[in-house]
């Protein structure tokens, strides 16, 4: 029986998960050292208190149980050391996982350039457990704001550095979410102040100029100081400092500022790019190993045109789903499916229920109708999910 290992139960791994398990005749491990699939982009909302913990997860566990595979089981382990000659998998735990076909879906995390002094100290709300004590330290001085308001009204200062998707998305829901805390109980002491740094001319740079000007626009009515051209060089003493030799006081600093592999593409040895993405041809095969795939945020993945393809949920879907069956496909003699991977669009959250988008590259939408179509893609995704916990759920309960 052929033995397919997974590392990484992001939204690449469930999608190459989803195809495999059509195959009964084979085994199936999924490795994560987390025991949840973390729904990142719905991590603002719950920072916001749109949301709870269990909104933004899928439990691995009971998911994997859900699909009701005989030979498919989750292991909640960290991997150390991936040996491509005896196809190995060594872990923390120090449990040996064998394959014979490998899918890397480990994702990418956020980069702390270590140029910039101070910087290690800033919140990576990427990561689930570093959004929640986000999230309380927050409340926390929100609470302390209101309690002291009568005797002072001390600053706060939110400083997001990084101005793409996910900094222009927690900057907007944290302007919206902290306006209406202060209209809502008409506190005196409202003067929490979101700024949002972007090193490049403008903010979300590579996406239409449209698309830049509604978010613009929006971003400005929630009070949010953009400042453009400009790079962080330290963080000290409640300080950032700029290269355009200003400093800003700050109670917190988000840093969202560019991504890099998971530290596992290094175990394999393999060919990478400067962010450690595993380099993958048209299959999502690794370069020289037909048995190992990437998929998802640690691969890079291109185009028909040559074009390196943005890391989101449209690829991570492309190819964990190209990867998967094209697994099966090897398994059965097949010959392989290429890729040529297309985004559909792209949709921003822009705080409440407000967002915007373009949409297949043709035409632009903003507010609740740009909001309702993001909110429809994403339960479209969650709800098949959601059954599939509930099935594997009754079926422990059983054991």
């Amino acid at each position: 029986m052929k033995e397919v290992v997974i590392i990484g139960g992001g939204y690449a791994g469930i999608y190459a998960l989803r195809e495999l398990v059509k195959n009964k005749n084979i085994k199936i491990t999924l490795i994560d050292k987390h025991t949840y699939h973390n729904l990142q982009p719905e991590v603002y909302d719950l920072i916001a208190n749109k949301s709870n913990f269990a909104d933004v997860t899928i439990d691995l566990t009971t998911l994997c149980m859900g699909f009701n595979h005989n030979h498919l089981q989750f292991k909640n382990l960290k991997v150390r050391k991936i040996d491509k000659q005896k196809k190995k998998i060594y872990t923390e735990e120090k449990e040996i996982v064998d394959f014979d076909y490998l899918i890397m879906a480990a994702g990418t995390r956020t980069f702390f350039p270590p140029q910039i002094p101070g910087l290690n100290n800033a919140d990576d709300i990427k990561k689930l457990h570093r959004a929640i004590d986000f999230k309380q330290s927050f409340e926390k001085q929100l609470f302390e704001k209101i309690r002291d308001e009568a005797k002072q009204c001390a600053d706060t200062h939110i400083v997001v550095v990084g101005a793409g998707l996910s900094g222009v998305e927690i900057a907007a829901e944290m302007a919206y979410y902290s306006n209406k805390f202060f209209q809502r109980g008409n506190f005196s002491c409202d003067n929490l102040k979101i700024s949002l740094i972007s090193s490049s001319a403008s903010i979300l740079p590579g996406l239409t100029q449209q698309l830049i000007n509604i978010s613009q626009e929006r971003l400005k009515s929630l009070g949010i100081n953009i400042i453009t051209s400009t790079k962080l060089e330290k963080v000290e003493d409640g300080y950032c400092y700029f290269s355009n030799g200003t400093k800003v006081n700050h109670s917190f600093v988000i840093f969202t500022g560019g991504v890099e592999a998971s530290t596992l593409t290094k175990e394999l040895n393999v060919g990478t790019n400067n962010r450690g993405q595993l380099i993958v041809n048209k299959y999502m095969q690794v370069i020289e190993h037909e048995n190992i795939f990437a998929v998802g945020d640690i691969a890079e993945i291109r185009n028909n045109k040559d074009e390196v393809m943005p890391p989101n949920v449209t690829i991570a879907r492309i190819s964990g789903t190209l990867a998967g069956k094209n697994v099966l496909k090897s398994i059965e003699g097949k010959s392989l499916i290429k890729t040529n991977p297309k985004l559909d669009g792209i949709l921003i959250a822009l705080g409440g229920e407000y967002a915007a988008g373009n949409l297949f590259g043709v035409f632009h939408v903003k507010g609740k109708i740009a909001y309702f179509i993001k909110k429809y893609v994403f339960h479209s995704y969650r709800k098949p999910l959601l059954k599939l916990i509930k099935s594997g759920y009754n079926r422990f309960r059983k054991m």
